[in-house]
């Protein structure tokens, strides 16, 4: 199928609403990691994003938040500003056969390396990804509304992810980010990819062209060697044919021309003043 390009928030807003439908837990406790990441070991693809408090001052930021990692069935919401990034989630995190999708994957890895240095593999992004399919959204948002005409509901960005407790709408939202790229990958990736079909064009012409080309050149090459094997002095009469044609159409063309038809017409009335005189 043929995904739109961009889409309009009015468009966007009409949607009905992506809500993730299965268990969320919040882990803030240590002794809760390594149960967690048995899990999501079980998965070759798990949905990723974070969430941090937003900051109202011009050139102050805070540290990530929430780590949210999705399983299509359970959502794990990891409290960052309670608990350090454990070493089995960084595991998770390097592990190159564990597909981890997001949006805009290099912005939360960057605030994840603030809190601990890891080497991230293993992770694809939406966004780099989404034009295969001649797709040019970027925000999670609409692109959630292009591939699955569902909106993603941003009411609860700007929320206080620090807070004692999280809320039921802050719960939601947070799962709902991360388990809903699995939901877009697993889409787009059951639809066949417009780049790809315009590419296998792309090279077609350019075969066909290639071979236009060696032809005219064979022809080129073969009307040459046929004037060379002439004999001499028809190749002197060919070209003395070719310059007489060429000289009879230039004098052609001069004698046309809007000058020499004054000319003529200047002849033609100074005969019949002479012919009227003579009379």
């Amino acid at each position: 199928m043929a995904y739109l390009s961009t889409i309009t928030n009015e468009q966007t807003a009409e949607l009905p609403s992506a809500r993730f439908d299965g268990e969320i837990l919040v882990v803030e406790r240590e002794e809760q990691v390594a149960e967690v990441c048995h899990i999501l070991a079980s998965h070759k693809v798990i949905g990723f994003d974070t969430e941090t408090r937003p900051s109202f001052k011009a050139g102050v930021t805070n540290r990530v938040a929430l780590l949210q990692l999705s399983t299509p069935k359970q959502c794990f919401l990891i409290r960052l500003c309670r608990m350090k990034l454990h070493k089995e989630i960084l595991r998770i995190l390097s592990n190159p056969r564990i597909h981890k999708i997001g949006a805009d994957v290099a912005g939360d890895l960057r605030a994840l390396h603030q809190l601990r240095n890891f080497t991230e593999r293993g992770f694809i992004d939406l966004q780099q990804i989404a034009p295969d399919w001649g797709i040019e959204e970027k925000s999670l948002r609409k692109l959630s509304a292009i591939v699955l005409n569902e909106r993603v509901s941003k009411a609860q960005r700007l929320s206080n992810w620090e807070a004692s407790t999280l809320t039921p709408q802050q719960k939601m939202y947070a799962a709902t980010d991360a388990w809903v790229c699995i939901k877009i990958y697993e889409k787009l990736l059951r639809s066949p990819r417009i780049k790809a079909s315009q590419i296998a064009d792309t090279e077609q012409k350019a075969q066909d062209n290639e071979l236009k080309n060696v032809k005219q050149n064979s022809d080129t090459k073969q009307v040459a060697k046929l004037h060379i094997s002439l004999p001499l002095h028809k190749r002197v009469h060919n070209n003395n044919k070719s310059e007489n044609k060429e000289e009879s159409r230039q004098s052609s063309k001069r004698h046309n021309s809007p000058y020499h038809k004054r000319l003529k017409r200047r002849s033609f009335r100074k005969t019949d003043d002479n012919n009227e005189n003579q009379l």
